[in-house]
């Protein structure tokens, strides 16, 4: 392959004239038209601090595609900070972003007719857009993560944004004073990065890791360390011999990649968001992969990682104990792992590993042994039934019971659910239902982070279940399912379910029931009418019209 597709494809000569004389009036000279094209898609923002430490990752990536004989050419992509928008309108645009995202990779990279692109994000919805880019673009590529936050700290306790959305129930319930309360909200975040946990951003970038489509120990650095510097220019040096190479996304995003990322975010405790996003991947990659396919994989992958929401450790941590390549050695040697899937270094991935130690070290607690596994199978369950007939979405680890059977409390927006939990009119054993949440209904299928955070800030994590067709942030934990498919907009029981309405939640038997007999719910049916579109033009318009089902992936151009 010629290292530069727009020198070998623009006809030689006065054709050609235009085209060059844009690049001199950048300051290009001769000699750089023989010189590879690289795309540098910079997801720096100032609107929240997973993104706003991306600008010097975003220069070292210029700096080492210059070093390493390209051209940069950098473009802008969008970000929308969830912790920020978490319980407002402006969440509708978190999983919009995704798709927005995806759009700019693909216009610019496609437009511009560039030979490669390397993409930097931070925040949630950056990572599987990017990607999602980067496959239907499918140039050489490579995906930088900005990096995870350090912990904040107060009274000798780590503190993460999680901290505060909890504090906002223990608060209310009088179990925290006000004097803690402000501190615990000023201190959470002490600077850039993103949200520390194995929540949706690090459980993205663990699993780009897993891929092969980023560098080794990369998704777990923290973006205040040099080492996420050097390890940017790096990645540029890596991406333009893989342009050298011609090893594209979708040499590398096969399916045994994807079960080997899969297999990551089992092993790590990863974020419910991650089963929407790969679904979504996955039919960027054009590979045949189900909603099922993650009930196959969990059963077979033991939870490594003790880390939050439901455990103790940050990624942070996770970094120091090892990071993911040691977690992926570990799966290796169980034969949980793909060694022969292609990576953007041009090596396979267990020749990437050869070097990591078979065991986790004896001086860390983050990364257990298979012997030692803090549970057996994977936490993200997909249970199914008439509320689900599609699927639908629950992590099942850290509890002490995961089945209950409980009356319903239905709410058509969370607003009103976190009301009703904020005046403790929510008790245990009940079963909140929180619809027209879903990608057409939200539309765009918010988080619920608010509602979750204050169930388990009052001490009802555990006692109280929550079913949504919305999601929830990779920091939920507790009695939750989401992404319950069909959606109530779209006419899924879930918008047929009336107060006091007997549900189960079985996590063993992987059901989600409506106990209503089957004439009521066909009486129901019959009464039944689609609410009109809460948004009739722009971007939340185009979205709720387009988007498919939550089971397979809420994407856009999934076309019947």
């Amino acid at each position: 392959m010629s290292l530069n597709r727009r020198s070998k494809n623009i006809t030689e000569g006065v054709a050609r004239a235009p085209n060059r004389s844009m690049y001199y009036g950048m300051g290009y000279k001769e000699g750089d038209f023989v010189k590879p094209m690289i795309g540098v898609a910079n997801g720096h923002s100032t609107i929240t601090p997973c993104n706003s430490g991306l600008q010097k990752l975003a220069d070292a990536a210029v700096e080492g595609i210059k070093e390493a004989g390209g051209n940069a050419q950098v473009f802008g992509t969008p970000t929308i900070s969830d912790g920020m928008a978490m319980g407002t309108e402006g969440m509708k645009y978190s999983l919009v972003s995704r798709e927005v995202i995806s759009d700019c990779v693909e216009t610019c990279v496609g437009g511009q007719w560039m030979d490669g692109v390397i993409v930097i994000g931070g925040c949630d919805k950056n990572m599987p857009g990017g990607l999602m880019g980067m496959l239907r673009a499918n140039v050489p590529a490579i995906y930088v993560y900005g990096g995870t936050i350090m912990p904040g700290h107060y009274k000798g306790k780590d503190l993460n944004i999680v901290s505060v959305f909890e504090a906002v129930g223990q608060f209310t319930a009088g179990n925290m004073s006000e004097e803690d309360f402000c501190q615990i909200e000023k201190r959470a975040i002490p600077g850039t990065g993103s949200c520390g946990g194995m929540y949706t951003a690090n459980t993205m970038s663990s699993a780009f890791e897993a891929l092969g489509i980023s560098l080794p120990y990369s998704s777990t650095m923290a973006n205040i360390e040099d080492e996420k510097t050097v390890n940017t220019k790096e990645s540029a040096r890596v991406l333009v011999e893989a342009i050298r190479q011609d090893i594209k996304p979708r040499d590398i995003v096969t399916k045994k990649a994807i079960e080997n990322a899969v297999a990551v975010i089992m092993a790590t405790g990863g974020s419910t968001n991650a089963v929407l996003h790969f679904l979504a991947i996955a039919h960027a990659a054009e590979v045949d992969w189900t909603i099922d396919d993650f009930e196959r994989m969990r059963k077979k992958v033991p939870v490594l990682c003790d880390l939050k929401p439901s455990g103790e450790y940050l990624a942070i941590d996770l970094h120091r104990a090892g990071g993911i390549p040691q977690v992926m050695k570990i799966l290796l040697n169980a034969g949980l792992l793909h060694g022969d899937a292609l990576t953007i270094t041009g090596q396979t991935m267990a020749e990437v590993l050869a070097h990591v130690p078979d065991e986790p070290r004896a001086d860390q607690k983050v990364i257990h042994s298979i012997e030692h596994a803090i549970y057996a199978e994977g936490h993200l369950a997909i249970l199914k039934g008439n509320l689900a007939p599609e699927g639908c979405v629950a992590k099942i680890t850290g509890l002490k019971n995961p089945v209950m059977t409980g009356p319903a409390r239905v709410f058509d927006d969370e607003q009103s659910g976190l009301a009703a939990i904020m005046a403790k009119q929510i008790k245990a054993g009940d079963v909140m239902v929180l619809r027209y949440l879903g990608p057409k209904g939200g539309p765009g299928m918010p988080e619920m982070l608010a509602p979750t955070g204050a169930l388990i800030g009052q001490g009802l994590g555990e006692s109280v279940g929550l079913i949504t067709d919305g999601r929830f942030s990779g920091g939920t934990w507790g009695m939750v399912v989401g992404h319950v498919a069909p959606e109530a907009a779209a006419g899924g029981l879930i918008a047929l379910i009336q107060e006091g309405d007997s549900i189960t939640i079985d996590s063993h038997q992987l059901l989600l029931q409506l106990n209503v007999d089957d004439a009521e719910i066909a009486r129901r049916r019959a009464l039944w009418k689609a609410p009109a579109p809460r948004y009739t033009r722009g971007v939340l318009a185009k979205f709720a019209h387009n988007a498919s089902s939550a089971s397979t992936g809420a994407v856009l151009d999934k076309f019947e």
